[in-house]
């Protein structure tokens, strides 16, 4: 038995919120994809069509969209305006990834090995609050479920958010001006290790982001060569346990999308691909709880707004925040640093009494260091498996540390 291991995600939203400007990015990011719109994609366009070759007059099997993208990305666009039988159609080719055909005295089976990422638009235009999402777009629930992923984009008021969208939008449209190359000053090296003479990293963009084509090729090499592997000590199997009767148990009660068993698949795909993401060979625990923020966080999105917030309350013992994981490692610093503190004055005092003459300068200017690997060590004894974002925290700096990476070391004065 085959289990899907692509991921198909939900884009439903208000108009003008850029889905269609992620699907495109995707589609330019993918190795391989082939994009389509609901109006303009049919059931056979989707799958496969039979056709009698004009020549030899014997019957073609051409495939579709899905087929197509064999290996790679299937791009929906305006999803709700499919006709149901088109979307009934495509209910194999999202959970076995396969599409069947007996038609013209041809029976066979095509792979359709694809993630599918769709884009839809709430009925009336806008995302009502106070409805649940399955009340607010025309799909039933059997393609619902097929969705590992239910993002709702809404278009909220947020002045700061507002003009920095705006600002954003007319300085793309002044930087494509043909003639604002001439008239732009030259700029100076963003780094000031960078002089003319020495080329900028072509890794990393100004800004500090990845640069498209760099994506691509770390994208093509994660999905070729990574393939994460699922252990028995990697997670805790009662916590998802719990997870998966509590997300039945309140489905039921308040609405929404219903659970069903392929939602702890989609947990577990979300993990290996978080690990794989990281150039992991193995599923750890972090990346199990990501995959269930991502989950819960899709779940409740999908609620109404009166239960929403009684149910985040709910689910609150299964997300792990960023605030408790710098709490743990600061606490777990502060106990490194206070055997180190013990350690120095121990050989303090046995100096002294070998030595009565020692300066007493030298007891004044202690400077207590913790190797950056024991702390380290330390943290994944406690399932914390990412220090160096901690160490670059304002928390970490008010504490009174300071790191330094090229001795790969903890100092506190």
């Amino acid at each position: 038995h085959r289990i899907r291991g692509d991921i198909n995600v939900l884009l439903l939203g208000d108009p003008g919120v850029a889905k269609s400007q992620v699907l495109k990015y995707a589609e330019k990011t993918a190795p391989r994809a082939v994009y389509s719109t609901g109006k303009g994609a049919s059931a056979v366009g989707l799958t496969a069509s039979v056709h009698k070759d004009p020549v030899t007059r014997e019957w073609t099997l051409e495939g579709g969209a899905l087929v197509l993208a064999d290996r790679g990305l299937c791009l929906i666009d305006e999803f709700d305006k499919m006709n149901e039988q088109d979307r009934t159609s495509i209910h194999e080719a999202m959970e076995q990834q396969t599409i069947s055909i007996s038609k013209a005295g041809i029976v066979t089976s095509l792979q359709a090995r694809c993630a599918v990422i769709a884009a839809a638009n709430p009925i009336g235009g806008r995302y009502d609050s106070s409805l649940t999402l399955a009340e607010n777009v025309e799909l039933t629930d059997p393609i619902l479920q097929r969705f590992d992923i239910l993002c709702v984009l809404q278009d909220r008021v947020d002045p700061v958010e507002d003009e920095r969208l705006a600002k954003f939008v007319t300085g793309s449209h002044m930087r494509s001006t043909p003639t604002n190359e001439l008239s732009r000053p030259k700029e100076e090296p963003a780094n000031p290790a960078e002089t003319p003479d020495t080329p900028p990293d072509p890794t990393r963009a100004a800004d500090g982001t990845l640069p498209q084509e760099l994506l691509r090729k770390y994208i093509l090499y994660a999905r070729t060569h990574i393939h994460p592997k699922l252990s028995t000590t990697s997670f805790d199997q009662n916590k998802l346990t719990s997870l998966y009767t509590s997300l039945r148990r309140e489905s039921a009660t308040s609405g929404g999308v219903p659970i069903a068993v392929r939602h702890i698949e989609s947990i577990l795909r979300m993990s290996e691909a978080h690990a794989r993401l990281h150039l992991r060979e193995y599923v750890r625990e972090d990346d199990v709880d990501a995959a269930i923020d991502m989950m819960l966080q899709s779940f409740l999105g999908a609620q109404k707004f009166s239960v929403r917030k009684s149910l985040r309350k709910k689910f609150e013992k299964f997300l792990v925040r960023k605030e408790d994981g710098g709490h743990l490692l600061l606490h777990l610093l502060q106990d490194l640093f206070r055997n180190e503190s013990l350690y120095q004055n121990i050989r303090r005092r046995r100096k002294k009494g070998a030595k009565k003459d020692t300066e007493k300068g030298d007891d004044d200017a202690i400077v207590l260091e913790v190797p950056l690997d024991e702390f380290e060590a330390r943290a994944k004894e406690s399932k914390v498996y990412n220090v160096l974002d901690f160490c670059q925290s304002r928390e970490f700096v008010d504490a009174g540390y300071e790191l330094d990476q090229r001795k790969g070391v903890i100092r506190r004065n």
